[in-house]
């Protein structure tokens, strides 16, 4: 793509937004484009902060008009490359559309602009005695028109689902600048394509998510969460079923930390107090949440006691406060806690769950086959299918990522899961599509590519 050599363009972006609404040179901070990964920090000629969508359309009208390529931010927590610009790119960030335009209780529905973030989201609706269910470690950052785009997974996937899942209508702009207005409340409304589900989980590449309308949960009167021990993978697969069976919709969360990471949060995230010791090979968290604290609790208990006195779990604490409730989901936070500790590289990937016990070990073994000192962790929402991998072989790990990549990457293939579960492709994972996506699925997307915006200046050199 062309880079930005037009100060009339320049000119014009500015007046679009105002005086407030653009950095250039020295002013751009590095969180808007220093990426997270650290695999690039390319420096854009102009940052643009846009207040609303009609700005926002006006601005990709104008770049589309002469091939300027936009990389558009939200948060920018993503962990694989997808928004820091590349070179010549603008950046087009919606950190000033903040607005909770509107909380609908009577439709359980809240109306938001793309830069809010879903913390933000979260206390909004409990103050309504609601629940918007998506739940990040990166809640405090992470923005909705973010969580929007790479169709973002998190924590209670087992129960409401992806992001995708929790949507009733979304605004956009296209490349060409055009504003497609889907922002309706209605759960049912089957009027030919559902033209919001392009946006959501296309990174960008379509078109620029600009509001949108977000389902919102009755707020559960009761939360139960405890903390098991547990010997092998077997055991936690049975103990899944156990618990989807007896605890029913209840059950909102199946976190699993394998006993290599549970060390590693212990030793490099001292303010978490992990209640275990270090003698499983595995620890779930296991929380239910529900309407009747009273009969939720029981049910929990017995579930948890079937699971003991039939072998399954070794030893469980659970939590009987709201302070040890938030202690014992730090302990599962803290895995996130320690990519940033030192161990630099992570991979985010769903499977069959009846292969993970066998993926855990096959992966670390072929690992440590080629770097026998790695450093190694798992974890994740297993309940939905979903693995997390961190790696460190040492201080190359970042310039060899693409040699531990092939190797995690394809294993995933031989047992025909997703590189990817929740984290999207961007740049990092865009060579290995094609050990998930088949080659008519891989034209299709570059068709839709190709119509929505021909001229390529969307997020361009990401997914492919």
């Amino acid at each position: 793509m062309a880079i930005v050599e037009s100060s009339e363009l320049i000119e014009q972006l500015k007046a679009i937004v105002g005086p407030g609404g653009y950095r250039e040179g020295e002013d751009i901070d590095s969180k808007n484009y220093k990426d997270l990964m650290g695999a690039r920090s390319v420096h854009p000629p102009l940052l643009m902060r846009p207040e609303t969508t009609e700005q926002v359309s006006q601005i990709l009208k104008a770049c589309h008009s002469v091939k300027q390529p936009i990389a558009p931010q939200g948060g920018m927590t993503g962990l694989v490359s997808g928004a820091a610009p590349l070179d010549g790119e603008i950046v087009l960030s919606f950190e000033r559309m903040k607005e909770v335009v509107e909380v609908d209780k009577f439709t359980s529905t809240m109306t938001v602009q793309a830069g809010v973030e879903l913390q933000t989201i979260q206390e909004k609706a409990e103050e309504s005695n609601l629940l918007f269910p998506l739940d990040l470690g990166a809640r405090g950052s992470c923005t909705i028109g973010g969580n929007l785009a790479t169709n973002a997974g998190g924590n209670r996937v087992i129960r409401y689902g992806m992001t995708r899942d929790l949507v009733v209508g979304v605004e956009a702009v296209l490349a060409d600048g055009t504003i497609i207005d889907g922002l309706h409340k209605l759960r049912k409304n089957n009027t030919g394509y559902d033209l919001k589900q392009l946006f959501i989980g296309s990174e960008g590449t379509l078109g620029l998510i600009t509001q949108a309308v977000i389902k919102l949960a009755p707020k559960p009167n009761s939360q139960a969460v405890a903390l098991c021990g547990l010997k092998s993978f077997s055991e936690v697969a049975d103990f899944l079923v156990l618990a989807q069976s007896s605890l029913g919709s209840n059950l909102s969360a199946f976190e699993v930390l394998w006993n290599n990471t549970y060390k590693l949060i212990d030793e490099y995230v001292p303010h978490v107090d992990s209640p275990l010791s270090q003698s499983f090979g595995f620890y779930v968290l296991i929380e239910t949440m529900g309407s009747n604290a009273e009969q939720d609790l029981d049910l929990f208990l017995n579930t948890l006691n079937e699971a003991s006195e039939s072998g399954l779990v070794e030893e469980v604490v659970v939590a009987d406060s709201d302070t040890k409730i938030r202690n014992i989901w730090a302990v599962r936070d803290g895995a996130a806690e320690v990519i940033g500790a030192g161990y630099m590289h992570a991979y985010d990937v769903s499977l069959n769950i009846d292969d993970m016990g066998y993926f855990g070990d096959e992966v670390e073994k072929r690992i440590r086959a080629k770097w026998e000192q790695t450093t190694i962790g798992l974890f994740g929402h297993i309940g939905d299918g979903n693995v997390h991998i961190i790696v460190n072989i040492g201080p190359e790990t970042r310039d060899l990522h693409l040699e531990i990549d092939e190797i995690v990457y394809r294993l995933i293939q031989e047992l025909n899961g997703s590189i990817s579960a929740e984290h999207g492709i961007g740049i990092m994972k865009k060579q290995f599509l094609e050990y998930s996506k088949s080659d008519p699925e891989i034209q299709l997307m570059k068709t839709l590519k190709q119509t929505m915006d021909p001229h390529g200046i969307l997020s361009p050199g990401r997914i492919f």
